[in-house]
């Protein structure tokens, strides 16, 4: 099968998981770094707030990103920017009842083409999955699985 990259618009990545817990508890997660270093980064410069430059890092690996919260809705939506070249992250939650949200996250903006573009989905994606099933174990069991910290602990010198 030969894919025609050039014709594809505006490819998105899309990963999806229900969480039980209400829609507020979900959206605070993903922007007070206190609760987010249990299920993604290690370390950030502070909150996300729109508009507001943070860096978050992932000490295990000496890799760190900005990222700039670009819209806030209560119990609804987060879309930041981040990394380098500059990706748009959207994160919408949906109630499904006042004690779950499924929460839907697409990556775009990608700029890569051919084998280098299907890479950039793939890592995406994998990254995401792990992000929303370290969320849910934190959020719905309180336990932090480490899966960011384990994921490439065979790759690392």
């Amino acid at each position: 099968m030969i894919f025609n990259f050039g014709t594809m618009s505006s490819p998105v990545t899309e990963v999806q998981m229900l969480i039980r817990k209400p829609a507020s508890e979900v959206l605070n997660a993903f922007i007070d770094p206190e609760i987010t270093k249990n299920f993604w980064f290690t370390k950030s410069s502070g909150r996300l707030d729109l508009n507001k430059v943070i860096t978050w890092e992932w000490e295990m690996y000496g890799v760190s990103t900005i990222a700039v919260a670009r819209e806030i809705i209560p119990d609804s939506k987060l879309v930041f920017e981040w990394n380098d070249p500059v990706r748009q992250v959207e994160i919408n939650l949906n109630k499904t009842s006042a004690d779950t949200t499924y929460v839907v996250i697409t990556e775009s903006g990608y700029i890569e083409t051919e084998d280098d573009l299907l890479q950039a989905i793939k890592d995406s994606t994998g990254g995401f999955t792990t992000v929303l099933d370290g969320l849910k174990a934190w959020l719905e069991h309180g336990i932090n699985l480490n899966l960011i910290a384990d994921k490439f602990a065979g790759q690392t010198e």
